[in-house]
């Protein structure tokens, strides 16, 4: 089942994070980013925060499940939805630990078209 634009829609709500969250869509679910570093997933209208030092210390008894089939276990943060500042701290702790994205690589411009003959 892939997760309702609604459920992003609170998440955002919640977090009030303003232009430093964001979000994209992938395969039906969503990666959710602070300031362009990846700190959660939403799948199957579940947040799944990205395993890190700040969900040990903040939120220990969080339960655990894989996002997705084939993935490790990522902390399960939705008894956290109603609880906005609670909520707030992990998601901001987490991005603080998760490294700064690689720059990608520049494009290379394509081939002009060879002329016909």
């Amino acid at each position: 089942m892939a997760t309702d634009r609604d459920f992003i829609d609170y998440v955002a709500e919640q977090l009030a994070l303003g232009e430093r969250l964001t979000h994209k869509k992938m395969f039906g679910e969503y990666a959710l980013y602070v300031d362009e570093k990846v700190v959660a997933f939403a799948c199957d209208n579940s947040l799944f925060v990205k395993p890190s030092s700040a969900a040990t210390a903040l939120a220990p008894t969080l339960p655990q499940r894989p996002p997705y089939p084939g993935a490790k276990d990522y902390p399960v943060a939705d008894e956290l939805l109603d609880d906005a500042d609670g909520l707030r701290r992990l998601i901001l702790e987490t991005a603080a630990r998760m490294p700064l994205p690689k720059p990608r690589a520049p494009r290379k411009p394509k081939a002009a078209p060879k002329p016909r003959r």
